[in-house]
């Protein structure tokens, strides 16, 4: 089975920021196919089964996560996942925020460095391997020295059709990835504007 990682920071401060994008994505793929993300304290996050229809063969299982920890201790709970349901890395597609896209971009990349995000940083080094599947959704750029604070702002109301755009083709992204891989995910989404 492939697991679909949004990555995010829990708790409701932080519901509606540009770091819980990836939170944001999993929910949409969740809503789309009707699954039901429930809390696993033993695992340390929220999942659900998620079946996406393919026109073309068998529908795509995959399993929704959202790490319930901070976004830089993400690695930890992803490996146990990982470990438990018998995924490879390269059947792991992670969801982040990235402040180096512009607004509303979808990057895919089939593995790669953590680019300053905290949260691939901690998948790496818990992995063992950057050789994982990610999709980036650009946030906008945060300015000089003030990533921290960007990253944990909320969209301001002239960016949020661009970034409700932007979840939806993540979500589709992340949609034909499961069905049909990596390199077509790519073809289909990479630096596509909102």
């Amino acid at each position: 089975m492939k697991l679909v990682v949004g990555i995010g920071n829990p708790g409701d401060e932080y519901v509606g920021t540009r770091h819980n994008v990836g939170f944001d994505v999993v929910e949409r793929v969740a809503s789309r196919c009707s699954a039901q993300l429930e809390r696993d304290r033993r695992l340390g996050a929220r999942t659900g089964r998620c079946s996406i229809p393919s026109p073309k063969g068998p529908d795509a299982e995959v399993l929704l996560v959202e790490p319930l920890s901070y976004v830089n201790l993400s690695g930890p709970v992803v490996a146990r996942i990982a470990k438990e349901r018998g995924a490879v890395p390269s059947q792991i597609l992670v969801v982040v925020d990235d402040f180096h896209l512009p607004l509303g971009a979808i990057r895919v990349r089939d593995q790669g460095s953590a680019g300053g995000h905290n949260g691939l940083k901690s998948i790496i080094a818990s992995l063992c391997t950057d050789a994982f599947p990610r999709v980036r959704v650009g946030i906008g750029e945060a300015p000089p020295g003030g990533s921290e604070d960007h990253v944990l702002s909320r969209f301001r109301p002239s960016e949020r059709p661009a970034m409700d755009e932007a979840r939806d083709r993540a979500a589709d992204c992340v949609e034909v990835w499961a069905r049909e891989g990596t390199a077509a995910a790519m073809n289909r989404f990479n630096l596509r504007s909102a």
